[in-house]
């Protein structure tokens, strides 16, 4: 039976996130990718793992769980040694929590072992997967890595590189890999560059990771951001940067503005601090509110909520503690769990909220259910009007490229008006952020990006 965690917010999930370090200097690498995937937290948190190698041979170890859950220091100890290593942070899709699924995946081959970790989601998985297991292939996993790693394995008598561009050349969807062999830390990023994937240095030594955060973690120095369709090797004898065929428009998903990302992360050239806060400033001029207070839903919502409060004018303040100490306890998903969550996770601050008109931001609204719990919560505490504000248009359609989203029938935003949504949650009054104002928060990125799960259109083609 599936399981899900006792704390659900009603929030989309990022499946996964990775990192990755090629060190020519006395490093740990074990220790820094342990430390990078802590700042990685925020993206996967049902399994992860960690990988090095030592120019002979790949070690690993992963397992369900948080990182400081995983990696004591005796697991540590035993991965010390290599010079090169990646890791993985992963969230799974429904019902998808086999330990098997686990990243990063290590497979034995006849030119050696080949370790790869992937934050994305393919379309043509399925149909790759058919191919070859016609052709012979068994596969120990259901997750698209597997098949990227075979289809890798198949083709290396071409060499790396070239079996890397054949590969990359069939595969339809959102990728950001990193794949290590016993000398070698390669970096690939989709052609539309969906999935983020950064690239740092501390000295000499190279770090790859899905979000610049994570580079400040570790003490090393943001470059720049892999270039979608890019594929960068890094070994002993140099970095070669390999640019191969892209569309004439990038991709780049959104929501990671939105919500994925950490607040202090730079994505292709965009602050996710800077975006938040202007798309709660936009969001007060498209929707504005007569209001005492001006408070957000922590943590995703705090950021647009005091960029909302700037732009009306209206006080900020904190009408909602959360509860930071609360443990990943897993029972069966009911809807009186996900009800009883809310209320461990969130509480309202009686003395601030108690006969104001309160204006609630959040960043999106996906079944509703949370949405109407927390409004509960404030009127209860005293709120004389709760009137709330997304700062992103409804989502109205899932994701095919990585986001665990629900069924569009369970999206509250693909069924309902958002008058009716309003009434099913609670409210006074709702009202979203506009598409034209959403793409004003990410001005001067210098790429496109994937808007699928507000219009419905997406940039590849869904099998």
């Amino acid at each position: 039976m599936s399981k899900t965690a006792l704390i659900d917010l009603d929030k989309l999930n990022e499946e996964c996130g990775v990192f990755g370090i090629f060190a020519r200097d006395q490093l740990d690498v074990a220790e820094m990718t342990y430390y990078g995937l802590y700042a990685l937290q925020h993206r996967g948190q049902e399994s992860a793992g960690i990988a090095v190698a030592d120019g002979k041979t790949i070690r690993y170890y992963k397992a369900r769980g948080l990182v400081p859950e995983i990696f004591d220091q005796d697991k540590l100890e035993e991965l010390e040694g290599g010079n090169i290593a990646i890791g993985h942070v992963r969230y799974p899709t429904h019902g998808d929590t086999n330990i098997f699924n686990a990243q990063p995946l290590v497979i034995r081959y006849k030119k050696g072992y080949l370790a790869l970790a992937h934050n994305g989601n393919l379309t043509n998985a399925e149909r790759l997967r058919l191919e070859l297991e016609e052709d012979g292939a068994v596969f120990q996993t259901s997750v698209d890595s597997e098949v990227i790693a075979n289809l890798i394995a198949r083709q290396i008598d071409q060499g790396l590189e070239q079996a890397i561009k054949n590969t990359i050349s069939r595969l339809k969807g959102a990728y950001a890999l990193l794949l290590m062999t016993g000398d070698a830390l390669i970096a690939v990023r989709d052609p539309y560059g969906m999935r983020p994937l950064a690239l740092g240095k501390i000295d000499n030594s190279y770090v790859f990771a899905s979000e610049s955060c994570a580079f400040d973690t570790v003490g090393a120095e943001f470059i720049r951001d892999v270039k979608p369709g890019e594929i960068i090797i890094v070994t002993n004898d140099g970095f070669e940067s390999i640019q191969t065929p892209v569309p004439l428009k990038s991709a780049l998903c959104i929501f990671e503005f939105v919500y994925f990302a950490r607040t202090d992360s730079v994505i292709d050239g965009v602050s996710v601090y800077a975006a938040r806060k202007e798309a709660g400033k936009i969001l007060a001029l498209e929707q504005p509110v007569e209001a005492d207070l001006v408070i957000g839903v922590p943590d995703s919502g705090t950021t647009a909520a005091l960029g909302y409060a700037e732009g009306s004018g209206i006080p900020f303040g904190e009408g909602l503690i959360k509860n930071r100490y609360v443990g990943r306890t897993f029972i069966r998903p009911s809807q009186s769990v996900r009800e009883q969550g809310v209320r461990i996770k969130l509480n309202a601050l009686k003395k601030v909220v108690r006969g104001k008109r309160i204006v609630m931001i959040d960043d999106s609204i996906v079944r509703g259910t949370t949405s109407k719990k927390i409004v509960e919560m404030l009127r209860l505490a005293g709120a004389r009007e709760v009137h709330m504000r997304i700062s992103s248009p409804p989502v109205r359609f899932p994701c095919y490229f990585g986001i665990d989203t629900p069924s569009k029938e369970q999206l509250i935003g693909a069924s309902y008006s958002v008058d009716e949504i309003c009434r099913i949650i609670g409210t006074d009054s709702l009202e979203y952020l506009s598409m034209e104002g959403l793409l004003k928060t990410v001005e001067g990125s210098g790429c496109d990006f994937c808007l699928g799960c507000f219009s419905g259109q997406y940039p590849v083609e869904i099998e």
